[in-house]
């Protein structure tokens, strides 16, 4: 949960009180405070992240954590206007696991004291080692000596709070893992939810259990409270859905249909921009396999000639952002009178859509389908997949009953291939991009590599190279091909394939696809890149 729902946290942590073991994630504006709450949901615990400054006596009281973990930021402890919990987080009687900048504030709040000091900065990979191993936070972790974790820290810990003790060291931090044992208090400098820390699951792990967590969360459980939550927002109302035919919308409107059925009718908006045969996929799916009202708007022409010579990524996905809510706004009557509109937004574009004075992190793109749509067309906003993560949507589509099939299939961006076509768009730039997609992604699938890659794709790249066909000169575009593994999308590194599957590919695409002449692969990693090129 984020900022921009910040007016409805007290409700709905009073509703999740009642159902779950409850465990606080407090935000200071980490860019991977997302991943805390992964971690947690892979052990069966429910949690919920709140803003440090949504903490008021009143959330405490009605939200009743059985724990709590302060998240990493990116402020700096020893400024005055560093953001803080309030003091009352630490008179709750609850354990508290203290993460990076989280550490550091529950250290100066009571009583250490936290310095700035490029001479203990750490970036990246280093070694902590135990200097005492008594402590059940430690269950699992230095049975094979030092432990491999991820720090990104400038200031440091240079003087403990009164009571607390060290656990173990780092090379740049004396203070790399400490304890206040009385008050089940600790304290970690690095990052364990992040996979650069290969045994951090471990260690929260062992978190949770010395707080009597028994992990009783669930998809399925998510599934009925979905459910539930929808038929008391919509009531008796008509809802219309978005469905762009990838994963998320899909799963999203399954999920509505069972909880509304017939009173959800979907929208799909064919803008010219989909990949191979995607449109006729989408459509003998929903209205002809789930029979649910299902209207098909095609409208390639207004969308590809709004967007015919826009070379600027923004403004490209602000454009179809806006005429998705024209299309919408078309539909409303013919849906019925819609009250409600759905979306399948995911957690992470929330994470990514807002700036750390409004919400956790740091704005890195804008998603189409994020913000300002229900006020714009006069609906009010349904969105029941909004704290998932995608392996979670599929995990959820599974309870549903969607084919493994469907649910396994690679994340495909709302804008469609229009971020995928860096530079100028223009109609002959897709239908090459298209077909090099297609190629592509048959050439994953007949070496048995799709399910093993998270998300696969080409980009065609606004240059033309010159090269030879036959007796020929040719001048044309040159394309990326894109791959990545991730488990959660919020970091990805690029998929090794072999040298043997990058020549045959290349050949299959100057051979196939008009307009390509030359093939490159990306190799960059999500840090410091994004998965998608716009």
């Amino acid at each position: 949960m984020t900022q921009l729902e910040n007016s409805a946290a007290p409700e709905r942590a009073e509703d999740a009180a009642t159902r779950h073991q409850n465990m606080l994630i407090v935000d200071f504006g980490s860019q991977v405070t997302q991943l805390i709450a992964r971690r947690l949901r892979e052990l069966g615990i429910y949690c919920e992240i709140h803003p440090f400054n949504a903490m008021t006596p009143d959330f405490l009281t009605r939200f009743a954590p059985q724990a709590v973990i302060l998240s990493g930021g990116p402020a700096s402890v020893p400024d005055a206007d560093s953001p803080r919990p309030p003091q009352e987080i630490f008179e709750l009687g609850v354990p508290i696991l203290g993460i990076c900048y989280g550490q550091q504030v529950m250290t100066q709040m009571l009583g250490g004291r936290v310095e700035r000091g490029d001479h203990s900065a750490e970036f990246g990979r280093a070694r902590v080692t135990a200097s005492d191993l008594r402590d059940p936070l430690l269950d699992g972790w230095f049975e094979g000596g030092d432990e491999q974790v991820w720090m990104s820290h400038g200031d440091h810990v240079a003087e403990l709070a009164t009571g607390f003790e060290v656990l173990a060291t780092s090379p740049g931090a004396p203070f790399a893992i400490v304890a206040d044992r009385a008050r089940h208090f600790y304290g970690v400098q690095f990052h364990p939810e992040v996979h650069h820390t290969p045994r951090g699951r471990a260690l929260l792990s062992a978190f949770v259990r010395l707080a009597g967590f028994t992990g009783d969360w669930t998809m399925a459980a998510y599934r009925d409270e979905a459910i539930a939550k929808i038929r008391e927002q919509v009531g008796e109302g008509r809802v219309i859905c978005g469905l762009s035919g990838g994963v998320d919308s899909s799963v999203a409107a399954v999920l509505l249909h069972e909880a509304i059925g017939d009173r959800l009718t979907c929208v799909f908006v064919d803008h010219g921009l989909l990949r191979k045969g995607e449109a006729e996929e989408v459509v003998t799916m929903f209205r002809d396999h789930y029979n649910i009202p299902l209207i098909v708007a095609e409208e390639s022409d207004r969308f590809l000639t709004a967007l015919d010579g826009e070379s600027d990524p923004e403004i490209k996905r602000k454009t179809i952002g806006r005429l998705f809510i024209d299309v919408f706004q078309d539909k409303v009557a013919e849906a019925g009178d819609a009250e409600f509109l759905a979306q399948g937004t995911l957690y992470p574009d929330v994470i990514e859509s807002v700036s750390f004075s409004g919400g956790p992190s740091v704005t890195i793109k804008s998603h189409h389908n994020v913000g300002g749509l229900p006020e714009k067309m006069g609906l009010k906003l349904v969105e029941p997949l909004r704290e998932l993560f995608k392996d979670e949507v599929r995990a959820l589509g599974s309870e549903l009953g969607l084919p493994p099939s469907f649910i396994g299939r690679h994340p495909f961006p709302g804008p469609g291939l229009a971020i995928r076509c860096p530079g100028e768009i223009t109609r002959e730039k897709l239908a090459i991009l298209r077909e090099a997609d297609a190629v592509f992604i048959d050439q994953i699938r007949k070496h048995g590599l799709y399910d093993e890659i998270w998300q696969a794709f080409v980009a065609i790249l606004p240059v033309r190279t010159v090269g030879v066909m036959g007796d020929g000169r040719t001048y044309d575009f040159a394309c990326a091909l894109r791959a990545v593994t991730s488990v959660d999308g919020m970091t990805a590194d690029y998929y090794p394939f072999t040298h043997d599957f990058l020549g045959e590919t290349a050949t299959r695409l100057i051979n196939e696809v008009r307009g390509i002449n030359r093939v490159t692969y990306d190799v960059t990693s999500k840090p410091p890149g994004t998965i998608e090129w716009e």
